[in-house]
C-alpha cells in the first residue's frame, strides 16, 4: 500500500531548520560579526525538533554548532562572550528540542495505539452491513464528528431475519466513549432480537428494556427501525429519529413520518406511549435513505442547512455504493469544515423479485 504524502505544512516545517540557518549565517556574513546575528543558528535545532525523531534533532544541533565555529572563525570571536553564548544557545536548545521530539515520538505512538484500538472497536461494533439482504442490496457511511476517533455515537445494522429484512439506524446522545457504550448496547440488543422476534413493535420493546436496564442515567438514542417484508412495503417505527429519504423510481422523493412521534428509546420510564408502527409502500426499483441529524443538520460557510430533498438526483449511480459515495462527496463538499457531529446513512435499494440473493458480506 502507497503511502499517503505528507501535508504541506509538515514539508515546510522539514526543511525550515536548514533555510533559518542559511539566511542566518549569510546575514551573518554580509552584516559582520558586529550584529550579533551568531545566537540565532540556535532557530535550527528548533525548528528540528517539531518535526521529526530526536536523532534528526541531535544531527541539526550538530550542524548548528559546527556552523557557530566557522562563523566564530570567520568573524575573529572564537573564544569571546558572544561565540561562548551562541554554542551555549545552540547546545541548550537543541538539548530541550531533543527532549521535546522523544515525547512528542511518544504521544505519537500512543495516538496510533488508540487510533488502532478505536479501528478494531469499529469493526466488532459497526460491522460491515450486508451487500444484499433478502431483496435489497445495501450501502452505509460513517462519518465520525471526533477527527481521530473514527467511530462515534451514531449506529447501523441490518438483520435478513424469517420476518424479512430488519433495519435499525440510531443516533446516541452525546459523543465520546460513553456513547459508544450506549450504541453497543443498542446495537447487542438489536442483533440478538432481530432474527427471533417475529413482531416489530415487541422488536422496540426489547431495546427499550435492554437500554433501561444497562443504562443509569438518561441517556437517550433516537432510532427508526425498518422491516421490509414479501409485500412490497416498508413497516417503521420512530423513535423520534429523523424521517427516511424514499426516492421513487420516477425520482419523486418522499419523506414518511409517523402519525404521531415517540420518545427516543431510553426515555421509556417518563411515560408516553411507544411509536406506532406505519406502513409504507416500497416496489422494486426504489431507494431508501436512513440517516441521522448530522446529514441534515451539516451547515455551510453561510449556516445553510444541507438540502437533502434535492440531492437525491446523487444516488442514481447504478451501483448503490458508488451512488452513496457521491452522496457523501457532496455533504462533505457542503459542510467545508470538519463536521461537528457524526453523519451515518444507509442506503437500501430494492430489487426485482427473481434478483434475490443469499446474504453475503463485504469486507
Amino acid at each position: 500500500m502507497i503511502g499517503k504524502k505528507p501535508p504541506s505544512s509538515t514539508r515546510v516545517l522539514s526543511w525550515m531548520p536548514a533555510a533559518v540557518m542559511t539566511v542566518v549565517a549569510v546575514v551573518d556574513v554580509v552584516a559582520g560579526p558586529g550584529v550579533g546575528f551568531l545566537p540565532l543558528v540556535s532557530l535550527g535545532p528548533a525548528f528540528a525538533s517539531l518535526v521529526g525523531g530526536w536523532r534528526r534533532t541531535a544531527v541539526i544541533g550538530a550542524v548548528a554548532l559546527v556552523l557557530c565555529v566557522g562563523l566564530g572563525i570567520s568573524g575573529e570571536l572564537i573564544a569571546s562572550r558572544r561565540w561562548y553564548t551562541a554554542m551555549a544557545s545552540v547546545a541548550g536548545v537543541t538539548g530541550v528540542g531533543i527532549a521535546a521530539a522523544v515525547m512528542r515520538s511518544r504521544r505519537e505512538a500512543e495516538l496510533a495505539s488508540v487510533r488502532s484500538i478505536a479501528e478494531a472497536a469499529q469493526r466488532v461494533l459497526l460491522r460491515p452491513v450486508p451487500l444484499t439482504a433478502g431483496p435489497l442490496q445495501a450501502a452505509v457511511s460513517y462519518t465520525s464528528a471526533v477527527a481521530e476517533a473514527r467511530i462515534g455515537g451514531d449506529l447501523y445494522e441490518v438483520v435478513a431475519s424469517p420476518h424479512g429484512v430488519r433495519v435499525i439506524v440510531g443516533d446516541v446522545q452525546g459523543k465520546g466513549l460513553a456513547a459508544v457504550e450506549t450504541a453497543a448496547v443498542v446495537l447487542g440488543a438489536f442483533r440478538e432480537a432481530a432474527y427471533d422476534e417475529p413482531d416489530l413493535v415487541r422488536l422496540g420493546e426489547w431495546l427499550e428494556r435492554s437500554l433501561s436496564r444497562e443504562l443509569e442515567d438518561d441517556r437517550f438514542v433516537t432510532a427508526i427501525l425498518a422491516e421490509v417484508g414479501s409485500e412490497h412495503e416498508v413497516v417503521f417505527l420512530n423513535y423520534g429519529h429523523p424521517p427516511p429519504m424514499l426516492v421513487r423510481q420516477d425520482g419523486t422523493v418522499h419523506f414518511p413520518e409517523p402519525p404521531s412521534y415517540a420518545l427516543p428509546l431510553g426515555l421509556g420510564a417518563h411515560g408516553g406511549e411507544g411509536p406506532q408502527p406505519f406502513r409504507v409502500d416500497f416496489a422494486p426499483g426504489e431507494q431508501l435513505l436512513l440517516y441521522t441529524d448530522g446529514v441534515t443538520e451539516a451547515r455551510d460557510e453561510t449556516g445553510q442547512f444541507y438540502p437533502l430533498a434535492y440531492r437525491a438526483h446523487l444516488l442514481k449511480d447504478p451501483d448503490a455504493h458508488g451512488a452513496l459515495q457521491a452522496l457523501r462527496t457532496d455533504l462533505v463538499r457542503h459542510a467545508a469544515g470538519p463536521h461537528h457531529d457524526d453523519a451515518a446513512m444507509l442506503l437500501l435499494r430494492y430489487h426485482a423479485d427473481e434478483d434475490r440473493s443469499e446474504t453475503s458480506h463485504g469486507n
